[in-house]
């Protein structure tokens, strides 16, 4: 069993870069399904998300291989499965993500139940609602999904909610459609914009990614050329640090950003009485006193982003002042606050709110974390804390973050992995 271990009172300093982000490769991964050559994907990061889409690709037929440091090469055959390994899908949610382009190739998937972090029920009917509207027959029983269509149209479709996994889905699923497709109220997220990059590269015909319609007019056949692709920067590992330097007191130049990508953070941290320095592909933060409380409404993009939400709470935990918090995207987002509590914070959750009295100080415990972001807020309240902090549930970090701790030790922070052997 691994942990981290991390001595607390260190403000962190330097320079970090910034890897590919996790929420783009996977889905550019997932996309290559649809590609007629080899796809040249760059800037991946190597954490355990991306090792399961790896294999999930090659048990439906996909040729995977590292290029090189960061860089994957696909090949799909012409003639790819139509379902993945239930382990793996139970592993990760992502993986949900290779419907759309197995209905838009294959005309055809099955699936198991999604799994992945627990944070609240996230149901697919949104996504499955948008493929019967293009024309596809869906049966669920036993927990598979099956999705099946002889022929896909294109179709007028208004999401309920503007989900990235149902607007990623239907976009592709839309690609080889006839006709036209348009999604209503779609997500905005620069992932989305990412695969609509890529996609077009292929030879779909997409536009409108980044705002709330998105126009697919359907193609008979995608081009066979390779592709290269750089992914972009990771938002919410940039986020993170930036609210691991203002919960440390630190000062820390974050590279090979986009900032744009980081605005409704960078607003909070300025209210909260943090200096932020944004330039063209860099940011400077500088956090030298006690911040003040803030309110934070999580939002859709460009709102708040929930991956950063157990973050800014443990950080405004220590702010002077109340702070609320209310999280709308996922209902299960404060499981991890009962840990915070046990190292000396002040938190009440309200439905999907939680009111943060801001105390003086953390005191270093031993906690447990029950979702990926949970993890980062434990490792952050540890670099805060007095004394010696550790944290259990390190296989969740390394889902989302690459090097966490090395990068973070970097800086100056006093962490290190315990492995632990138990039979």
């Amino acid at each position: 069993m691994e942990r981290l271990e991390i001595e607390g009172g260190y403000p962190l300093q330097g320079e970090v870069p910034i890897s590919g982000a996790k929420n783009a490769v996977l889905k550019l991964m997932a996309a290559s399904l649809l590609a007629e050559n080899e796809c040249i994907i760059r800037n991946v990061p190597l954490i355990k998300d991306v090792l399961t889409m790896i294999e999930v690709l090659r048990s439906l037929g996909a040729e995977v291989s590292w290029a090189d440091h960061a860089v994957l090469r696909i090949v799909p055959k012409k003639d790819l499965g139509y379902s993945a390994p239930d382990e793996l899908v139970r592993e990760m949610r992502a993986s949900v993500q290779v419907m759309g382009p197995l209905l838009s190739r294959m005309r055809k998937v099955k699936l198991f139940q999604p799994g992945g972090c627990v944070i609240g029920q996230r149901p697919i009917d949104l996504h499955l609602k948008g493929f019967q509207s293009l024309g596809a027959k869906v049966v669920e029983e036993h927990g598979y999904i099956y999705v099946q269509a002889d022929k896909l149209r294109g179709a007028d479709i208004h999401l309920d909610f503007p989900s990235v996994g149902a607007t990623e889905n239907i976009m592709a699923a839309a690609i080889l459609a006839e006709g036209v497709t348009v999604i209503r109220n779609a997500a905005k997220e620069p992932e989305i914009i990412e695969e609509q990059n890529f996609y077009n590269r292929l030879g779909a015909h997409i536009r409108g990614a980044g705002t709330d319609m998105i126009r697919i007019e359907g193609v008979k056949a995608l081009r066979s050329i390779p592709i290269d692709y750089t992914v972009i920067p990771d938002r919410i590992e940039a986020g993170t640090f930036m609210l691991a330097t203002a919960i440390s007191k630190g000062e820390i130049r974050l590279k090979e950003i986009i900032p744009e990508h980081l605005e409704s953070l960078t607003a909070k941290l300025k209210e909260a009485g943090v200096e932020v320095e944004v330039k063209e592909e860099s940011i400077r933060v500088k956090a030298g006193k006690r911040l003040r409380a803030v309110d934070v409404t999580v939002l859709p993009y460009p709102g708040f982003p929930t991956d950063l939400q157990p973050q800014m709470t443990a950080t405004l935990a220590l702010a002077e002042g109340t702070s609320l918090l209310t999280e709308n995207v996922f209902s299960g987002r404060f499981r991890y606050v009962d840990e915070l509590v046990r190292m000396g914070a002040n938190i009440r959750v309200e439905g999907r709110s939680a009111v943060v009295k801001g105390v003086p100080c953390f005191t270093g415990a031993s906690v447990v974390a029950p979702d990926l972001r949970a993890a980062a807020a434990m490792v952050l309240a540890g670099l805060a804390a007095k004394g010696k902090t550790t944290v259990e549930g390190v296989d969740l970090l390394d889902r989302g973050y690459e090097k966490f701790e090395e990068k973070l030790a970097s800086l100056g922070a006093r962490i290190k992995r315990l492995v632990t052997d138990e039979e």
